[in-house]
């Protein structure tokens, strides 16, 4: 994949790119508290992190920082926790979702008997205490990935068998997208502490392009890019009915292939921008800003409430461990300015030759003290063990010697 500045115009042939997998790469995500890293997914069935230079690439990427090795299948989706450094959650097509620890390249959590069919997408909620998923078997299903259990699931959330999404929003309700029996597109909204009906089902058209979610939390509003329309439709989520509120149509002519959703801190707050898409065309990739027309050039309060900054919240082990915490938030009065960020170290533990793949789920979730501590005894009792062996081979071999040396005297006698 490539990885380039905010320019415009065409892009050489020879530009550097980041090319350590094997195979096609299939998602790509930022991390959200450092502005350098990236994790790409991959039909090679790893998942990798790479450190991107200050200036950009001068020469092609061939080193992740650090390789993730669990998926028995390609991986489709990665997706970094929202407010713990260091955590990114990863699904394959072997149906599992595995929570990695990328500050020491291990798999802490393995979920890979909670789905039966293809995961289409994976969302954390605000806190990154629950994520939810939407899978080909037409089922949403609320997970606590800590405590390894399903917390809510609905079947049949939308009827139709094209790919659903669902994502949560920032009061814990859920946005789905998917089709009716009659291949109409539908939107939905849910509470997970009851699945049974929908807060609100629209109907919107009868497009095959399955509708892709881009949710602010700061104002609510949810934009939907349907793939290979040529329009993205905006609407914003309030407590009254009929809940999911139309707002717009920004229409072009160009269908989109894909689409890609600039970070809040990342708009120009001096023009009332409250947000930019690149929308991926066959190819190039095109900017389009979405502004609010304001005849003050005042900053706009309503328009850019504090939102989450580059700062994580939590440690990877604190999570863990099963703490909370909300994103840290700044204000954008000022613009944001970039601070420095810090580089991604790997500190390898010495699990020896234990890959993720093989770890049974009670063991997966253990403190790394203790871990270490029963790392400790088991090399111990393996170097006694191993100790004990060679004294008895040696003594074989002893034996063996004289048994040798006898029989020879005893040819030598027979020989004479």
């Amino acid at each position: 994949f490539l990885v380039s500045s905010l320019q415009t115009g065409r892009i050489d042939k020879s530009y550097p790119t980041v090319c350590g997998h094997t195979g096609p790469v299939l998602d790509i995500d930022w991390c959200p508290h450092n502005d350098q890293v990236i994790a790409s997914g991959s039909e090679d069935c790893t998942v990798m992190v790479w450190q991107i230079p200050e200036n950009g690439l001068t020469l092609s990427l061939t080193e992740p920082v650090v390789v993730l090795e669990g998926h028995s299948k390609r991986v489709g989706i990665v997706a970094w926790h929202p407010t713990a450094r260091n955590v990114l959650l990863s699904a394959g097509c072997d149906n599992a979702i595995i929570i990695w620890n990328v500050g020491t390249g291990e798999a802490l959590i393995n979920l890979d008997d909670m789905h039966v069919d293809m995961i289409y997408n994976v969302s954390w909620n605000r806190n990154g205490s629950l994520i939810c998923t939407a899978s080909k078997d037409k089922k949403v299903r609320v997970i606590d990935p800590r405590k390894q259990e399903i917390v809510a699931e609905k079947e049949k959330t939308h009827e139709g068998a094209r790919p659903m999404r669902a994502i949560f929003l920032a009061d814990g309700n859920i946005f789905t997208t998917g089709f009716s029996r009659m291949s109409e597109r539908q939107l939905a909204l849910w509470n997970p502490k009851n699945m049974e009906e929908p807060i609100a089902l629209h109907e919107m058209d009868t497009s095959n392009g399955v509708l892709l979610p881009f949710y602010d939390p700061d104002t609510n509003i949810i934009y939907l890019c349907g793939k290979g329309d040529s329009s993205i439709r905006y609407f914003e989520i309030t407590d009254e009915s009929p809940y999911v509120h139309y707002l717009n149509t920004f229409s072009s002519k160009e269908p989109q292939r894909g689409m890609g959703f600039m970070p809040k801190r990342g708009l120009d707050v001096n023009k009332c921008e409250i947000a930019r898409f690149f929308k991926l065309h066959e190819r190039k990739c095109e900017p389009i800003i979405m502004t609010v027309p304001r005849k003050s050039d005042l900053f706009q309060d309503d328009l850019y409430p504090d939102t989450a900054g580059p700062e994580a919240a939590l440690e990877a082990e604190e999570w863990f461990e099963g703490k909370n915490a909300d994103p840290l938030l700044i204000s954008l009065k000022h613009g944001y300015i970039p601070g420095k960020n810090r580089d991604l170290k790997v500190v390898k533990k010495n699990i020896l030759d234990n890959k993720p793949a093989g770890n049974k789920k009670s063991d997966l979730i253990n403190a790394p003290k203790k871990a270490a501590d029963a790392l400790n005894t088991q090399n111990d009792a393996k170097l006694d063990e191993i100790l004990k062996e060679l004294k008895s081979i040696k003594d074989t071999i002893t034996n063996q010697d004289e048994r040798i040396s006898k029989l020879e005297q005893q040819m030598a006698k027979i020989a004479d």
